[in-house]
């Protein structure tokens, strides 16, 4: 298995393609394919055996209490056997410890049992070549060196060189918080750069969301980026918790008071000529009678009453001491994306005939410029409609879904605009125009849609579309929209400008030199990944408690603040 400390984002596609003995276009035979997953082994993580019932009850004494306890109770039956008064005593605190390893180890079971169901719940698939011919396969029978195939809505099953992308974006919020698709392109990358710099890499457990592509496997479980962070979980040793702590300390304070007790007692009585023996079991019953036998069963039945209300909230608790944690709390650190944010981007500005208005303040018949606007976002558009179950859903680039989203708000389908006007060209969008054109038929003529970055569409446009009419696009205009442009980044939003053509027939050849030039400006996006519902109501909870919650994010400070 090769490790991932191989700069292969910084290699030639035929130096690793060579380093793995692939064939680019064939893939690896199905031979050669078996032959690398008996050596490698599968591609999963690997899983930390679950200790036997006997290691978990026997952990359960690892407590200083506990053992404060259980030496209590040796002693409590020694004299309880001596003067002749039985083990009543003795009986009493076992039963309270091993109780409360019981219901220790019976948490730990019903919680490994939970996890163990979460993990089959899912068994991803891809499509790998070999022998020159595609195939799906489950993703754990991946292999390095493997060829395999990306499209959109994809979820990459390993550690990938690219060596082929076409307009290709992947969403590696899992690896790096960052809620925009990583761009992704085939060129080798100079330096040592971190994975979310590493463009001609996709990672394992990342999705694609726009676009199609090929890679050639460079690592596979463990070895994969997120097998190391995995790795690193995995390692961490284990650390008591505040309250097990202070039960430790009590522990340590209660048996070293017994001891003075004892010495003390013994000390006086053999002072005024007691007999020795008598003395020494009177100072072992004091001592023994200071030891508090219900504390340890108390908490645990406080720990075992928290656990189950977190269940009934769907948390999985796997020890009960783990259940205070959250009571010793003083800073909570939150990523952003996915955990304060719906991770899913949102329309929530239009800007049409030279103003702003937001989306919620729109009727539910639009206007017909707000009509044409959101028509326009929707022809030059890659991502997908489909019906499942009587419910719409969208695939592709969150950007992109967003505008299906707003169109299915106000009633407009893009399947059905699809229908009406047929697309007959396109040119994909790239990083250097920062634009996506398309074409498509009408009765009478043919409709260019496009859309991108503000800046690259206006230096496309010398006409605008306001208050119904086409006019020339003045330098008053320009500043006016530049203006509105700042105005909706300040307030944390991503902005995409939508222009439009009509022409009357398709030019031979369909570039940016015939299609994106002489446009008319329609109007702009504003769209944002707006925070959870139930965020708000978080925060000040944690206020409440004296919790401090902190944001984490790669964002820039105006859109984290804002």
């Amino acid at each position: 298995m090769m490790s991932t400390t191989e700069n292969f984002y910084a290699q030639t596609v035929e130096a690793v393609a060579a380093f793995f003995s692939t064939d680019t276009l064939r893939g690896l035979s199905a031979g050669e394919a078996q032959a690398r997953l008996a050596r490698d082994g599968y591609n999963e993580f690997q899983k930390t055996r679950h200790t036997s019932l006997v290691v978990k009850f026997f952990n359960q004494f690892k407590s200083f209490m506990i053992i404060v306890l259980l030496v209590a109770a040796a002693i409590s039956g020694t004299v309880g056997y001596m003067h002749g008064e039985g083990f009543t005593d003795a009986v009493i605190i076992l039963v309270i410890v091993v109780l409360n390893a019981v219901i220790g180890v019976a948490q730990e079971a019903k919680a490994e049992k939970s996890l163990d169901a979460l993990e089959k719940l899912s068994s991803p698939h891809c499509t790998v070549v070999r022998d020159g011919l595609a195939q799906e396969i489950a993703s754990r029978e991946v292999v390095v060196g493997d060829l395999v195939l990306l499209d959109t809505g994809d979820s990459i099953p390993a550690d990938l060189r690219l060596i082929e992308a076409v307009n290709l974006k992947v969403e590696e919020a899992a690896l790096t918080g960052e809620s925009v698709p990583a761009e992704k392109q085939t060129e080798p990358v100079a330096g040592e750069v971190q994975p979310g710099d590493q463009t001609d890499m996709a990672f394992s457990s990342t999705s694609v969301t726009y676009g199609r592509g090929k890679g050639i496997v460079t690592a596979i479980g463990m070895e994969t980026q997120v097998g190391r962070i995995a790795t690193m979980i995995q390692s961490v040793g284990e650390t008591k918790t505040p309250m097990q702590q202070k039960l430790d300390t009590l522990g340590k304070m209660l048996a070293y008071a017994a001891l003075i007790i004892c010495a003390v007692i013994f000390g006086v009585g053999v002072l005024y000529g007691r007999p020795l023996l008598d003395m020494f079991m009177t100072a072992i019953s004091l001592a023994v009678a200071a030891i508090p036998e219900g504390l340890p069963a108390v908490s645990t039945i406080v720990l075992a009453l928290g656990v189950q209300r977190l269940v009934k909230r769907h948390a999985i608790v796997r020890k009960l001491p783990s259940v205070e944690t959250l009571g010793s709390t003083q800073i909570i650190c939150s990523d952003k994306t996915g955990t304060l944010t719906q991770n899913r981007m949102t329309v929530v500005q239009l800007y049409i005939d030279g103003q702003a208005t937001d989306v919620s303040q729109l009727s539910e018949t639009l206007s017909e410029e707000a009509r044409r606007l959101v028509v326009l976002s929707l022809l030059a558009n890659d991502a997908t409609l489909a019906q499942e179950e009587g419910r719409w859903t969208t695939t592709g680039d969150p950007t992109e879904t967003a505008m299906l989203d707003l169109g299915m708000k106000f009633g407009v389908n893009k399947n059905e605009i699809e229908g009406v006007t047929p697309r007959t060209g396109e040119i994909p969008f790239d990083s250097e125009r920062k634009m996506m054109t398309t074409a498509h038929r009408r009765e009478a003529d043919i409709l260019v849609a496009v859309k991108g970055g503000l800046d690259e569409t206006l230096a496309a446009c010398d006409r605008i579309y306001e208050n119904g009419a086409i006019r020339p696009l003045t330098a008053e205009d320009l500043d006016r929209i530049r203006l509105a442009n700042t105005q909706m980044a300040e307030n944390a939003l991503r902005v995409l400008a939508v222009a439009m053509n009509e022409i009357e027939v398709l030019p031979s050849r369909i570039e940016p030199a015939t299609l994106e030039t002489g446009l008319i400006f329609v109007g702009m996006l504003g769209m944002i990944d707006p925070p959870r519902e139930e965020v708000k109501a978080a925060v000040e909870k944690c206020r409440t408690a004296g919790i401090k919650p902190v944001m984490i994010t790669g964002d820039h400070k105006i859109t984290a603040m804002a």
